[in-house]
């Protein structure tokens, strides 16, 4: 027995249908999209007045485990990551161990199949234990299941390092994905330095402390022929750094999250530390231009950060508390109300910036489009539905979001992975 979206107005990145189509999912495959298909044995469901999308993937996604299972688990993040429409998700390695070993990979992995809700990919460690000095063995972690390597939540600041890692990662055809902050220059930052950094008398964390990094990182790649993904971009200038790196036919990606195209550092004046991120909430001239970097393709994904905290490592002053902000749960109707309703990305585009390019970013083959022959990956939203954001809707073990009571415009119905109905509001 198979599954039937039924009344289904298709939306791929390349193309979307206006006329609904009816999709046949077995055995985890698209099997079939056509006008009519005959119900026969199999599970129907009716999409009218709703969109069908490509399963959504998340590039940049902190899970916790191993370490701190108080803030998240692979279980609930996983149950978070359908709740906002992901079918695959990339997790971080800044666990307590680190993923820098083939055996904490096959145990993310074995939790994520026993859990059975989403794909999840760890993403392992560039050096070992994240302590850039030593490169972990990509090799290994490759063989394990990594799609790609990171040291995320610290930048790879020697340039030697980087240099190897690019020129390995090369060789083995592993995605390397780059933290851009050069620490020295960052100190004790803990938001944008600038005008409300001085009002506030919060020490700043200057703009080019990631511009550094991007600036060196691009030329990298172009020396050495490799590709490089920049991760959670957030100022106007790397933008412009990347945006020029393309059309010079440098092979860079770049992310950007829904904080930084929705939130400027004014939003820090509340003191709420939801609000505290890394990289920081810059001003409104760089949230403008990353909505441009979104929508003229120049930055090709659009991630979450999602990074949960429990609520007593929050609850301290802005100084000492935790970087980041839970996403995935609000990440599409963020996107649909301040990218989409707003006519900055049509909805091809978000399909794009949210599954068909981290498909193609990461090299997930078979996802990332509705077509037959592909992964039974889809996402079904309701691009009109009015919602809130309430504290007790999240299905994330943190509750640590600056958007709870914000109204939104656009919720996830329907979530499928693998043909399986993961999530349905």
């Amino acid at each position: 027995m198979g599954l039937i979206i039924k009344n289904a107005v298709i939306v791929n990145a390349d193309k979307m249908h206006t006329k609904p189509q009816n999709i046949l999912l077995e055995k985890g495959e698209i099997t079939k999209i056509a006008a009519d298909i005959p119900v026969g044995n199999h599970k129907v469901i009716d999409a009218a007045g709703k969109l069908v999308f490509p399963g959504l993937i998340d590039l940049h996604v902190h899970l916790r485990q191993p370490g701190r299972e108080d803030k998240e688990t692979v279980e609930t993040g996983s149950r978070s990551a359908a709740k906002g429409g992901f079918t695959s998700i990339m997790c971080m390695p800044n666990t307590t161990p680190v993923i820098d070993n083939a055996m904490i990979v096959e145990g993310i992995i074995k939790e994520a199949k026993r859990v059975g809700l989403v794909n999840v990919y760890p993403v392992g460690a560039i050096t070992r234990g994240q302590n850039g000095k030593e490169l972990t063995d990509m090799a290994e972690l490759k063989a394990a299941g990594c799609k790609a390597l990171s040291d995320d939540g610290k930048c790879v600041e020697s340039s030697q390092i980087m240099r190897l890692a690019l020129e390995y990662a090369k060789m083995i055809e592993l995605l390397l994905i780059q933290h851009c902050q050069d620490h020295c220059l960052t100190g004790s930052g803990v938001m944008n330095e600038g005008y409300n950094s001085m009002v506030l008398g919060i020490k700043g964390d200057p703009g080019i402390a990631e511009t550094v990094i991007v600036a060196r990182d691009i030329e990298l790649a172009h020396y050495l022929k490799t590709k490089v993904h920049l991760a959670h971009m957030s100022l106007k200038r790397s933008v412009e750094l990347i945006r020029f790196a393309k059309s010079q036919g440098i092979q860079v990606t770049a992310e950007a999250c829904p904080h930084h195209f929705t939130l400027t550092d004014d939003a820090v004046k509340s003191f709420d530390t939801s609000t505290k991120v890394n990289p920081p909430l810059r001003t409104a001239e760089d949230v403008a231009a990353i909505r441009e970097g979104l929508k003229d393709g120049t930055i090709d994904c659009i991630v979450t950060d999602h990074a949960p905290h429990t609520k007593e490592d929050k609850e301290t002053g802005f100084d000492n508390a935790p970087f980041g902000m839970i996403g995935l749960e609000t990440s599409v109707g963020l996107t649909m109300t301040e990218l989409v309703h707003k006519k900055v990305l049509t909805l091809q585009q978000m399909a794009d910036r949210m599954s068909a390019a981290p498909a193609r970013v990461a090299g997930l083959e078979r996802k990332g489009k509705i077509v037959e022959g592909y992964d039974a990956d889809v996402t079904i939203i309701d691009p009109d539905k009015e919602w809130e954001v309430k504290v007790e809707d999240f299905w994330s073990k943190s509750k640590n979001s600056p958007f709870i009571g914000t109204k939104l415009k656009g919720r996830v119905e329907v979530t499928i992975c693998g043909g399986k109905i993961t999530y349905q509001a």
